[in-house]
């Protein structure tokens, strides 16, 4: 590192103290989503592989967590892998099914974090499906901030399977139809998200400057409120995170329009 890096790496770890010194605590969000964008451009910025991108991405998701620990936060979701992501070449979905296994296995024997899979497990491979499963079981006891893992997750997708669950559930209790269409309301759709007994997502992060959602928790982002960043996530750093938490204590949140 030259003089110039050293000295621009020193001002900003000096920048982030002042921002977190001036950060209201009592403002921070309870359940924060994140949309982590950008690893291959990222890649491709530095001259290296796509894999490398997902990998460096990846590497990210401790460091973030343990900013979040510093926090009140109590529950966070990573977007791993939409249900679109399945569409991209084998060359590279098949070294990133891997990262994101590795990462699951990396956040459960951290101890410090609760995981919970968000998503259609029957559009992963059974070895992936084994590794989510025992990641929830081996954490499930653990008292700290609820780790949303959402792979294979699309934000229909999940209203779809809402729905199903809903009309299954009835189905298997001898609810009529006409009895379930008048009892049907935002609540209990709700009890059949992903995502039931939750807080819904105060604050959404997405990285790499795309302002758009794409599908990200469709139904629970109703109220959220957004922060864009034109950082690519493997480059994401803690004076970023602290802004967005900066940013979202200084919005007056009203509800309804």
């Amino acid at each position: 590192m030259n003089l110039r890096d050293k000295l621009r790496s020193l001002l900003v770890r000096l920048y982030a103290r002042r921002v977190e010194g001036h950060l209201d605590t009592a403002q921070v969000p309870k359940h924060i989503g994140v949309i982590m964008d950008g690893n291959r451009r990222w890649a491709k910025a530095a001259g290296s592989t796509t894999v490398h991108g997902h990998r460096a991405g990846a590497e990210k998701i401790e460091e973030f967590l343990g900013w979040c620990a510093e926090t009140d936060v109590e529950v966070v979701t990573l977007w791993l892998l939409s249900t679109d992501n399945f569409d991209r070449p084998k060359e590279e979905l098949v070294p990133l099914l891997g990262i994101i296994e590795d990462t699951v296995r990396t956040l459960a024997a951290d101890g410090r974090w609760r995981v919970h899979h968000v998503g259609t497990l029957d559009l992963l491979p059974s070895g992936m499906q084994t590794v989510l499963k025992e990641a929830e079981e081996a954490t499930a006891h653990v008292d700290g901030i609820v780790v949303n893992v959402a792979i294979g997750y699309g934000g229909r997708q999940e209203i779809a399977d809402a729905v199903r669950s809903m009309l299954l559930e009835a189905h298997d209790k001898g609810v009529a139809m006409e009895e379930l269409a008048e009892s049907v309301d935002v609540d209990m759709i709700g009890r059949h998200l992903y995502t039931k007994a939750q807080p819904d997502p105060d604050l959404v992060i997405r990285t790499s400057g795309e302002q758009r959602l794409s599908g990200f928790m469709l139904w629970q982002t109703a109220h959220s409120e957004y922060y864009f960043c034109e950082v690519f996530w493997p480059a994401f750093r803690k004076v970023d995170f602290l802004r967005a938490l900066r940013d979202y204590a200084a919005r007056h949140r009203r509800f309804g329009g």
